[in-house]
């Protein structure tokens, strides 16, 4: 069984900084392709971070130089550091692994940038 529950999620001033941290259960993330999603209202779901099995990164135009993605492999955890939120980054944020063509997710952690 996979289980991935995410948390760090919070409120937080324009500027500021979070950390999100998905823990996981029945698996280990090195050996997937995990991400971080997010979906604000009226969209679709995009894509936010994703690290590959091999290390490689990438993210959306819109975070790049202020999100990291990363593994912890002794916790087995994939963090998302945010650095110099803005208010377009509020929603909910959501952990993703691939396995083969299934899609895992967890429940989300909601994300608030307000002053």
């Amino acid at each position: 069984q996979v289980q991935l529950v995410e948390s760090g999620g919070g409120l937080v001033q324009p500027g500021g900084s979070l950390r999100l941290s998905c823990a996981a259960s029945g698996i280990i993330f090195r050996f997937y392709n995990t991400g971080w999603y997010r979906q604000p209202p009226g969209k679709q779901r995009e894509l936010v971070a994703k690290i590959t099995s091999g290390g490689s990164t990438n993210y959306a135009d819109s975070v790049k130089g202020r999100f990291t993605i990363s593994r912890d492999n002794a916790k087995f955890t994939v963090d998302l550091q945010m650095n110099s939120l803005k208010p377009e980054d509020t929603t909910v944020y959501y952990c993703n692994v691939e396995i083969g063509a299934i899609n895992f997710w967890g429940k989300g952690t909601l994300v608030t940038i307000s002053s």
